[in-house]
């Protein structure tokens, strides 16, 4: 900062402070502010220097003046407000992608959609230009958000594979079907042959290739699918303590339940102890996202590791590339086994 005439308040340092620091012209500066574009490797390093020494603060307003962006990102939730701080996995979804995007001194904007109003909303300012792109979390087949956004020309990039869409939207996704096909063939190894599965919804990505994972692998195994072994939730404890309940009135001689969440499998967990079923010997129980919740769990579950860390960073790599005018891209992740007391 430097200091008035008065020699009162210092003032915050300006870009032609920058300048003189570094010795470059303003011009220099500003362009190693917008990118970097056709500037030396020399004078982006003396540059960022002096932003160093000076303490120079972009003024994010002026500069989205001249270059018609917000220097923000949208992070969009469709799912009921709740879900926020139920479920575990948006929050360790959240908080990476704000260190991701922070590594690039761009602010997060955390934005809750449940509701068609909410989400009509919601529409109506990000195609306003209030932010620079979306990253989309948790979106039904039913949800009309992300064509909406697409059509509108927002960059958008979605956390899991699009469903029902015929447009071509970003998306950064773990493997959700080889991830079930893991656990499957965990149980099997164990000698289970009565394997339930409490399942996500079905109009989500999640809960199509999960249960696709499952099926593959019973019908490998020569087991054959019986429909009296498969229940659905909604992602959420109490669905999967309601599914844990159907299946052992359906099939009692279940000896072991992959469940599609570890959220809905710490449901399955407190059904099965009411029940006087012990895990694992009587029942094994396989969970997936490997979230906060597995080690809360009693047992501590076994579980499908998801990347949340790397399924972040590919987020906001695949929305920054796509705001400086790359084409839309798709990338899936693999997921890992981890084996717990549960099994």
């Amino acid at each position: 900062m430097t200091m008035n005439a008065a020699g009162g308040r210092r003032k915050p340092p300006t870009i032609h402070d920058v300048a003189r620091e570094a010795g470059v012209s303003r011009g220099t500066v500003s362009r190693v502010l917008n990118g970097g574009h056709y500037v030396s490797p020399a004078a982006q390093e003396a540059v960022n220097a002096a932003i160093r020494r000076t303490g120079y603060v972009v003024n994010r307003h002026a500069r989205s003046l001249i270059t018609g962006r917000s220097d923000s990102i949208g992070f969009l939730l469709t799912e009921p407000q709740e879900k926020l701080f139920e479920d575990p996995n948006f929050n360790v979804l959240l908080r990476c992608c704000t260190q991701a995007l922070a590594a690039h001194d761009i602010p997060l904007l955390l934005m809750l959609a449940g509701t068609q109003d909410e989400r009509r909303r919601i529409t109506r300012y990000i195609t306003a230009g209030h932010v620079d792109g979306v990253l989309l979390v948790s979106s039904h087949s039913a949800d009309p958000v992300a064509e909406q956004l697409h059509e509108a020309g927002v960059p958008l990039v979605q956390c899991g594979k699009p469903m029902g869409r015929g447009s071509k939207v970003s998306y950064v996704a773990a493997d959700d079907r080889d991830g079930a096909r893991d656990m499957v063939r965990h149980l099997l190894s164990l000698g289970r042959r009565r394997i339930g599965v409490v399942n996500g919804p079905m109009d989500t990505p999640g809960g199509v290739d999960r249960l696709a994972g499952y099926k593959e692998v019973l019908t490998e195994a020569g087991l054959g699918i019986d429909e009296r072994l498969i229940v659905s939730g909604d992602w959420g404890r109490a669905s999967g303590e309601a599914g844990a309940e159907r299946l052992l009135a359906q099939a009692p001689e279940m000896d072991a339940v992959f469940v599609a969440s570890d959220l809905m499998a710490q449901g399955v967990l407190a059904a099965l102890q009411r029940a006087g079923r012990r895990v694992p010997q009587d029942v094994a129980v396989g969970g997936f996202d490997d979230s906060p919740a597995a080690l809360a769990s009693t047992p501590e579950l076994t579980t499908i590791r998801q990347p949340w860390d790397r399924i972040s960073a590919e987020m906001v790599r695949v929305l920054l590339a796509q705001i400086g005018g790359e084409d839309p891209a798709a990338v899936i992740l693999p997921t890992e086994l981890v084996k717990r007391e549960s099994t």
